[in-house]
């Protein structure tokens, strides 16, 4: 017997996610930020990413039809080269990293994600693309410590690196008290299609 059904909805977004040596790298440039202003809410490292649509709360029985659009559109793209870069913020709360690289790319990529999901009739609030990573959220009496934390990553530069996959994430926001967490429902190859018209292998690890 299961003693932990599905839930009846789910709160999910489409993302690619950074590799752990580039995480590793920011996380570094982050340890006076994180000494110096204990007070912002920062998200876990593993829970780094780059959120390419965000979909909201919608019912499970749109997950297989989400399956079946990502996973189409994982395969007709090529990987990326991006990198992570600066620092700044959102409305003095929310403070994140830039991305670098292959922005074109970048933008194309997500624009066919959201053409997939809106053609599978899954609704969800299409909101201009602003890439980046989001690190920490402000309290809302502290509104000097997230523009004081992007000023001191304004010169980060960190090493390029290669998206690997599509990944299709679920979060807990809205579901208790604490953290936000989240956690992969499945994520896709990127390049498959790709790979094989140009007559790589489908069964690349």
């Amino acid at each position: 017997m299961d003693d932990h059904p599905a839930p009846p909805t789910l709160r999910v977004f489409v993302a690619l996610a950074p590799p752990d040596d580039a995480k590793d790298e920011l996380a570094r440039a982050l340890r006076p930020a994180y000494a110096g202003y204990p007070r912002l809410r920062w998200n876990r490292i593993e829970d780094w990413h780059i959120t390419l649509a965000f979909l909201g709360e919608q019912p499970s029985t749109a997950v297989p039809l989400l399956r079946s659009a990502l996973a189409d559109a994982a395969a007709s793209h090529p990987a990326l080269h991006l990198g992570l870069r600066g620092g700044g913020h959102f409305d003095q709360r929310l403070l994140w990293t830039g991305i670098d690289g292959d922005l074109e790319g970048l933008h194309r990529l997500a624009t066919d994600v959201r053409d997939l999901v809106g053609s599978c009739g899954i609704e969800f609030r299409d909101r201009p693309l602003r890439p980046h990573l989001t690190l920490a959220r402000a309290r809302r009496d502290d509104p000097v410590s997230v523009p004081q934390a992007a000023a001191g990553l304004a010169g980060f530069v960190g090493r390029p690196w290669r998206t690997e996959r599509l990944h299709l994430v679920g979060s807990n926001i809205g579901r208790g008290p604490g953290p936000i967490h989240y956690r992969d429902i499945e994520a896709w190859r990127l390049g498959a299609a790709v790979q094989a018209l140009d007559g790589g292998s489908l069964t690349e690890p």
